[in-house]
């Protein structure tokens, strides 16, 4: 996997301007940007199984192929309307359990046991088709992409493109407010002395990976008051590294540490009814050489830090109400994340659509 050509992101907004881009996309209950979002984990759909998915609203139906592959499918059958997630896996495909049509894993129905004989088989075949969503196992997680063929790979960490790597999800969390919100708590500059007590200055530096990705990294060495930041800085050559990297503005993957040896972290995140959030915890290091000894260790720090920055927010994202009156410097990574949403093509809550 590549990196994709970098292109420049605007470092402005005004009020005016922001208010307008959020009534577009951002913080929007009523539809999401298309985009890879996860699905579920991969150990818990195990090969001949079949599950059942409401996702941003639409029915879904996940299954493994004998053959271990992973399809999506809308959930009801065109014929009755049965739940095929209570069908049976057949080879590559499913079947339906109330009549046992067989479907392939583009959609199309390729078998109707039981006709009659004025039944045209062949023609009530041809015009049978449910609908496929495209799919990718990536980082422990089975992911599905809400259009009809992805623009670019599920969510990665920038600095670790084309890198194998080990991962391990730490922990399911619900949010009573909506994804983009919650991302904007990584970028919030003020935040880190008022929540987390740490003393330092970021300032952060946006730059769009592609059309569905926004880097923000900190271009500061993290103050000049701070004690803790000169205990910190001999292990810096340049800036401390901190950096995100904002995916279909709902998934966020995060890099820090010294230089000589960086974590990664990624919040997964999907909307649910309302305006809320379910996620995943997701903890990844490339793998090495000597990575049994070592990366074990490695994902438990990464826990820990992880666990560390967002469980000081959790009081404050159970009961926020969104709503950026007043904008200071400060603030400007959050008006271009907002703006990068709203630049994203939009889809409506329950049925996919595009938003005209």
């Amino acid at each position: 996997m590549n990196n994709p050509k970098t292109h420049s992101c605007s470092n402005s907004f005004s009020p005016a301007e922001q208010a307008e881009e959020n009534n577009l996309l951002f913080n929007r209950a009523d539809r999401f940007v298309e985009g890879w979002y996860w699905a579920m984990p991969c150990r818990d759909l195990k090969r001949g199984q079949a599950k059942p998915l409401t996702l941003l609203g639409k029915e879904l139906v996940l299954y493994r192929s004998q053959s271990h592959r992973v399809f999506a499918l809308d959930g009801r059958c065109p014929h009755m309307g049965a739940a095929l997630a209570q069908g049976a896996v057949d080879g590559d495909d499913l079947r339906c359990p109330l009549h046992r049509w067989r479907f392939d894993p583009t959609g199309h129905c390729v078998e109707i046991p039981v006709c009659g004989p004025s039944d045209s088989v062949d023609t009530i075949m041809a015009n049978t088709q449910i609908k496929a969503w495209p799919t990718a196992e990536h980082y422990g997680m089975i992911w599905i992409w809400t259009g009809v063929c992805p623009s670019y790979p599920p969510p990665y960490v920038p600095e670790l493109a084309g890198v194998d790597c080990d991962t391990a999800l730490s922990y399911r969390f619900e949010r009573r407010c909506h994804p983009n919100v919650l991302m904007i708590n990584a970028i919030d500059a003020h935040h880190f002395n008022s929540v987390h007590n740490l003393p330092l200055e970021v300032k952060f530096e946006a730059e769009a990976l592609n059309d569905n990705a926004l880097c923000l990294n900190n271009m500061t060495r993290g103050g000049e008051a701070s004690r803790f930041v000169k205990l910190i800085r001999p292990l810096y050559r340049n800036e401390v590294t901190y950096k995100m990297c904002y995916w279909y503005g709902s998934t966020g993957t995060v890099t820090l540490g010294p230089d000589c040896f960086h974590f990664h972290i990624m919040f997964a995140l999907r909307p649910l009814p309302g305006g809320r959030t379910e996620g995943w915890t997701m903890l990844i290091t490339p793998k090495r050489s000597v990575g049994w000894l070592i990366n074990p260790v490695v994902l438990w720090i990464t826990r820990q830090v992880a666990a560390y920055f967002a469980t000081g927010d959790i009081q404050v994202f159970q009961g926020i109400r969104f709503e950026l009156k007043t904008p200071l410097r400060a603030d400007r990574s959050i008006g271009q994340f907002a703006q990068h949403v709203n630049r994203q093509k939009a889809l409506m809550w329950g049925n996919w659509s595009p938003v005209i």
